[in-house]
């Protein structure tokens, strides 16, 4: 089954086993936030297609639901009755084996209602803003990439995956506020870096819900690239109905209609992601990973 699944959505992707050497295993972990905490603009969306994309090429992925809504375990198939272990576990103290998927080299720490509670709990924990960096340093190896699906709120449950992370990526609708959020989503993350994680940075924006018949979807588009310049993805995602649909089945829609124009813009999005992964490794790290 894997080595169908990677030769399909591999070749899809135009990265062939050349692609992959020349991107780099450089046994590297990334730990990347998905954060925004307007909700609705992607987050899970973008999460679980992007893991999804990058599993095509060979990447072994670990996505930690970090929203009670558990949006991102529904979406990729996992019941709420098989969610023993989650990340109300990991903040509580406990250690959770992730869980398999049924797509090859993707692993999740599920989410219940549960989580909902830890934002209270934690307020007189001791290293409250640390616990879930400490349980992923202990539980999460083997990974070359963490995706950390973000709460729409920027409280204790969205610093922890910020302390945590390397990086962030920003999903933003194409829509009239989206600047507005950025703007508030930015100092959270410098205020974080100032504070908790000097090596935190924004390591992308991706544009979701592009519409592209409608004329504010496209001055929004040119607003956020004229104010955050290349931080922000060449690849834009549409408003795309199979999107939207997918998670009723229990996958994500790069596996629920890959030929539709949501599919496919998640998976030139993994595609870019990976080349600026390896435009930003240094000369030494690409020559060797070429040899």
């Amino acid at each position: 089954m894997t080595t169908d699944y990677n030769t399909k959505y591999g070749n899809d992707l135009c990265l062939t086993d050349r692609h992959t050497q020349e991107f780099g295993y450089d046994n590297s972990q990334r730990v990347v936030a998905v954060a925004n905490q307007k909700g609705g603009v992607g987050k899970t969306t973008t999460a679980i297609n992007l893991a999804t994309a990058l599993t095509a090429v060979g990447r072994r992925v670990l996505i930690v639901d970090a929203d009670a809504q558990g949006n991102a375990s529904t979406g990729l198939g996992i019941a709420p009755s098989d969610r023993r272990q989650t990340t109300y576990d990991l903040l509580s103290g406990v250690d959770a084996i992730p869980m398999a998927t049924a797509i090859p080299g993707l692993e999740i720490i599920p989410a219940t209602v549960d989580l909902s509670g830890a934002e209270i709990e934690l307020i007189d924990a001791e290293h409250r803003e640390r616990r879930l960096k400490s349980a992923l340093d202990r539980i999460a190896t083997g990974y070359d990439l963490i995706l950390i699906d973000c709460p729409p709120a920027l409280g204790l449950v969205t610093l922890n995956a910020l302390v945590a992370a390397d990086e962030v990526l920003v999903p933003l609708q194409c829509e009239f506020f989206a600047l507005e959020g950025l703007s508030l989503l930015l100092n959270t993350v410098e205020r974080v870096r100032d504070t908790y994680n000097s090596e935190l940075k924004v390591s992308g924006i991706v544009l979701t819900m592009f519409d592209k018949r409608n004329r504010l979807s496209r001055e929004v588009v040119a607003d956020v690239r004229d104010v955050m310049g290349d931080t922000v993805y060449d690849t834009v995602i549409p408003r795309n109905v199979r999107v939207s649909e997918a998670p009723s089945y229990g996958k994500p829609v790069m596996l629920h209609a890959f030929q539709s124009s949501g599919a496919q813009a998640y998976a030139h999005l993994a595609g870019e992601m990976l080349r600026r992964e390896r435009d930003e490794r240094p000369a030494t790290e690409t020559m060797k990973g070429a040899a």
